[in-house]
């Protein structure tokens, strides 16, 4: 490993270091694969991110290859990051540097931004959270116990003084081509399902969720229902408890299974380029995580939010928090349907589909107009370049 590039370079682009350890899911990934992408593609960032774990990140882009130490894809250029020690193949600090979700630095790179002739904007990209403390906490500094060097917390979020969320320039625009094209809904559903789209008159449900237990419930009710539901189930951890109901000993990609009024389709897992497509394609979608719940609120659709499950109910908090954002504008009973349901999807009673069903009207008007008041705070990749290039006069 060598120290020696350890200077400003001299050009105008800006060069940019993301560090990202992927935990036991693909939130973690799925964000920094996102926010690489568009600073590079709308900010013309020069963009290197290490990961730890390729296989976990393949899954979301197929064109990674897992055996690669460093590659460049999209032209984004990533390395595998052995932690704690490896620090790239080259030891060449960056303009910026995002520590993703206080996921620890390799000591050698923290010395190496020490030696740098004009130190780096160290970020450390945090956790959403729709908490009224997170405005508190946007932008706030650290200073290095060791070195002369400054951490500053970037909070995403989803009210004002926040960071915001993650959301590409012609997202809507695409979206909208996409619900305009009867011909570009059958191409995704044969491709999708191998079948050609549902009657008008179904309710189509996209689920990617954690284990649940709460599941088998929401089945049987959508067996019984009075209207066609279609269920559209990416593989993942929700698979097994699916196949359990229609008595099949998995629900791999390609399975269709019909119980009742429920018609099921088993989705190979969606890469990231294809996951907004899915969305689109639904009425309403039950989404898990971080990344999936911010694709769910630009896709202006009903959603049930299944968050990552914390010790003591600590998530809890967090996904009222997130609620009384979403949900503040609707009529006092539809919001009153909303919470219950999503607690009770997330262990907290059994989930009442035709009480859901009931505000539907409302929920549908209330997903559109909360992406529009979502927008207005910024995205968060613009919020933060913009944040980096004040710091960098």
């Amino acid at each position: 490993m060598s120290s020696a590039p350890t200077q400003a370079p001299q050009h105008t682009t800006i060069a940019c270091d993301i560090f990202c350890a992927v935990i036991d899911n693909f939130g973690d990934i799925g964000v920094c694969w996102r926010l690489a992408r568009q600073l590079a593609a709308e900010h013309g960032w020069q963009v290197r991110l290490f990961v730890d774990d390729l296989h976990a990140f393949r899954k979301l882009n197929p064109a990674v290859d897992a055996g690669r130490a460093r590659q460049a894809v999209d032209g984004i250029v990533i390395e595998h990051w052995h932690e704690p020690a490896h620090a790239g193949d080259t030891l060449q600090v960056a303009d910026v540097v995002i520590e993703a979700f206080a996921c620890e630095l390799p000591h050698a790179y923290i010395a190496a931004m020490a030696r740098r002739e004009r130190a780096p904007v160290w970020l450390n990209l945090e956790y959403l959270s729709g908490e009224d403390w997170v405005a508190d906490f946007h932008l706030r500094p650290s200073p290095h116990p060791r070195y002369a060097l400054m951490k500053t917390f970037f909070f995403p979020g989803l009210g004002k003084g926040t960071g915001g969320v993650l959301k590409e320039r012609d997202l809507d625009a695409r979206r909208a081509a996409f619900e305009a094209s009867a011909d570009a809904r059958a191409a995704w559903w044969q491709t999708a399902t191998g079948s050609a789209p549902p009657a008008p008159d179904a309710t189509v449900i996209s689920l990617f969720a954690y284990e649940n237990p709460a599941v088998d419930s929401l089945l049987e009710q959508w067996r019984d229902s009075e209207r066609e539901i279609v269920l559209l189930v990416p593989e993942g951890r929700i698979s097994g408890a699916v196949a359990r109901f229609f008595g099949l000993p998995s629900f791999a990609a390609g399975a269709q299974a019909t119980r009742g009024s429920l018609r099921a389709h088993a989705l190979a897992f969606t890469h990231q380029a294809r996951y907004d497509e899915l969305l689109w394609a639904s009425d309403i979608n039950f989404v898990r995580g971080e990344d999936s719940f911010v694709r769910a609120q630009w896709a202006a659709r009903p959603f049930v939010w299944h968050i990552y499950p914390q010790a003591d109910d600590a998530h809890l908090p967090k996904l009222d928090a997130a609620l009384a954002h979403y949900a503040q504008a609707l009529p006092a009973d539809a919001r009153a349907a909303l919470a219950r349901f999503w607690h009770a999807w997330n262990g907290n009673g059994k989930p009442d589909w035709a009480d859901f069903q009931r505000h539907r009207p409302q929920l549908d008007a209330r997903a559109a107009q909360w992406a529009r008041e979502l927008a207005s705070i910024g995205d968060l990749a613009g919020n933060l370049a913009e944040f980096a290039k004040s710091q960098l006069k």
